[in-house]
């Protein structure tokens, strides 16, 4: 029986040097699951981030991002911490904080070595 792949979607993200997001990654819990000179595909769980190589992107203006649907933005969030990402309003890699949103969720953010912003998203609580 051929089980059928479920629909989904995966940002594709730049990176400088693809060894040093492998590494910043990791860090967060990534795996590397499939990597050659043109594309890396890193997985935590049920995300999946997709990367290419990108030597000139300028951090400083990049307009890439990507929302990660978290069940624990929290525990995500604290994860962050532990391996030292700052909590800063300039620069990169930093993290904004989780805060409540007015339609029920929080929302905070991950800014990673090359600009790009990861919006770390946990929505409201399900209803009985």
């Amino acid at each position: 029986m051929v089980r059928a792949m479920a629909d989904r979607a995966t940002p594709n993200l730049p990176s400088r040097d693809l060894d040093v997001t492998v590494r910043f990654f990791a860090a967060l819990g990534f795996t590397e699951t499939w990597r050659d000179e043109g594309w890396l595909i890193l997985t935590r769980g049920d995300l999946v981030l997709e990367f290419f190589p990108d030597p000139d992107i300028d951090p400083a203006t990049s307009a890439f991002g990507s929302c990660l649907r978290l069940d624990d933005v929290d525990a995500f969030y604290a994860v962050c911490r532990a391996t030292g990402i700052p909590e800063r309003t300039t620069g990169w890699p930093r993290l904004h904080p989780p805060k409540p949103e007015a339609w029920g969720g929080r929302v905070g953010a991950l800014i990673d070595p090359d600009g790009s912003l990861l919006r770390l998203i946990q929505g409201p609580p399900s209803a009985p």
